[in-house]
């Protein structure tokens, strides 16, 4: 609890200065903005007829995991002292602990920061190695949430061959590389997956849809719910259940959801269908869905 506290302390002092040396577009784990502003960047750059055709999806391999410490010792304007020891502290498992040669503390409330203020530069050094992208029709944007963004460019060659090396340069800098496998560059009509959304032009209209792996997250949790409740009764179900399917369909109430809307309550109907003919074998059909 004192470590905890110490962190908010140091926390306090430095979320202002992460907040005025921030990348402009960088949305997660800051003040007055969220998933919902990053979605909308998105949309700003790539719904227009002459917006960037390509986007270069990055995924950082572990990225709260394998900060370099001393790239965080030497660049984060903290008491270095305490900062190492919360760096150094390890963490417990199984009742043995293991130490830690890199990455921000485990289960910090300062780590988000700090996993910001590491990241914080590549829209920068972007701009500074393309100087001229507006004006050359490159079409350059970047938009980022914690360790998750995304790059447009007016080609793949470009973003393949000038735009990635200078990411991975500024990455490894901090002790952080891309994942071979997850990292990818993809024509704007085919579409791709960020935050939660898929975002693609369909016949040159921008359309953004809650992803089919976020759905099928969605549901997978709500059969977990439901296997956990499966002798419970009604209310007791309804009580965990709802805050599960309202904070979803929250979250996409702002994007084009009424298909999915659709097919997921459907989904959910036959769940909850089947948790009622297991809880009330003798009873009629009619009375069930009563």
């Amino acid at each position: 609890m004192k470590c905890r506290a110490m962190q908010a302390l140091h926390l306090l002092a430095l979320e202002p200065i992460a907040e005025t040396t921030a990348d402009l577009n960088s949305y997660g784990f800051r003040p007055e903005r969220s998933t919902a502003d990053a979605g909308a960047q998105c949309f700003n750059v790539l719904a227009q007829k002459t917006s960037a055709e390509w986007v270069l999806e990055a995924d950082i391999q572990a990225c709260f995991d394998r900060i370099s410490h001393d790239w965080m010792l030497a660049h984060i304007p903290t008491d270095k002292a305490i900062l190492k020891k919360w760096l150094k502290a390890g963490f417990v498992y199984q009742n043995e602990l293991f130490p830690t040669e890199a990455g921000a503390p485990q289960g910090g409330i300062i780590s988000p920061v700090l996993a910001n203020m590491t990241l914080d530069g590549l829209e920068a050094r972007l701009a500074e190695k393309f100087p001229k992208a507006r004006r050359a029709g490159l079409k350059m944007n970047m938009v980022r949430y914690a360790d998750d963004f995304i790059i447009t460019g007016n080609s793949k060659e470009w973003l393949e061959q000038e735009v990635k090396p200078v990411v991975v340069e500024f990455l490894a800098e901090r002790g952080l590389v891309l994942s071979p496998e997850k990292t990818r560059i993809t024509p704007i009509r085919e579409g791709f997956d960020f935050l939660g959304w898929n975002i693609r032009k369909y016949n040159g209209k921008l359309l953004m849809k809650p992803s089919k792996a976020n759905v099928k997250a969605h549901l997978d949790k709500i059969r977990e719910v439901i296997k956990a409740n499966k002798t419970a009764k009604q209310a007791n179900l309804i009580r965990p259940l709802n805050p599960v399917l309202r904070g979803w369909a929250n979250y996409h109430s702002h994007v084009v959801a009424k298909e999915t809307f659709v097919r997921v309550d459907t989904e959910v109907w036959s769940m909850l269908w089947r948790w009622a003919v297991r809880r009330h074998p003798n009873k009629g059909a009619r009375w069930r869905v009563l």
